[in-house]
């Protein structure tokens, strides 16, 4: 397992105020919190094609792709290339079907879950390699209703489990700075209490 210090973080969702509080855009959600506690401003880097800051204190980049999801991978290349960041020096933080609200997991390379802004930012890095933490968002239940179901906002009562857990992912920042990954799945991957249990379904062609 990798264990070097992140030096990229993206945050994966879409431009447009009308998807701001949309399920998909929980990688925003992240990105635009951690910037608040490195005190750091995100604006538009068109080199980019996204939104980023850069923290010196911390010794990272934090990047909102601009692209729409299913091309975020041209602006991560294009932000990793310029300052020669390697894959397992990024942390890509998305929503996921296949956990519910409140619940994160952190993990390194592997499947893409059908997630389509995974998949175009391993096409354009050319691996699977780099972290991933996984922002529980819940499943509509119906394989045919996942576009709609992310493409609107959460539920009064889920948006609160998701801050919660994004909250949660801000405490695991000093651990994720400093590269032990470790201690922040430890943290990260535990269930909080009285956590739903999953919906068992797979969950093929996520957007």
């Amino acid at each position: 397992m990798a264990q070097a210090k992140p030096r990229l973080v993206v945050g994966l969702g879409n431009p447009g105020a009308e998807y701001t509080e949309t399920r998909h855009n929980a990688g925003f959600w992240f990105c635009e919190r951690l910037a608040r506690e490195l005190g750091v401003s995100v604006g538009k880097e068109s080199r980019f094609k996204g939104w980023a800051a850069q923290s010196r204190d911390a010794g990272i980049w934090l990047l909102m792709p601009a692209t729409f999801m299913n091309h975020s991978g041209q602006s991560v290349r294009a932000l990793a290339q310029f300052y020669r960041i390697e894959p397992a020096q990024m942390l890509v933080v998305h929503d996921e079907l296949d956990l519910p609200p409140g619940q994160m997991r952190l993990k390194f390379g592997g499947g893409l879950g059908g997630h389509n802004g995974l998949k175009d930012i391993t096409s354009h890095l050319g691996t699977q390699d780099y972290w991933r933490l996984r922002i529980g968002i819940g499943h509509p239940g119906d394989r045919n209703e996942v576009v709609n179901y992310v493409l609107k906002p959460a539920r009064k009562e889920e948006r609160a489990d998701i801050d919660a857990a994004l909250d949660r992912a801000l405490l695991a920042w000093p651990d994720l700075q400093r590269g032990d990954m470790e201690a922040a799945m430890r943290k990260l991957n535990a269930k909080p209490a009285n956590s739903p249990l999953p919906t068992p379904h797979s969950s093929p062609n996520k957007p």
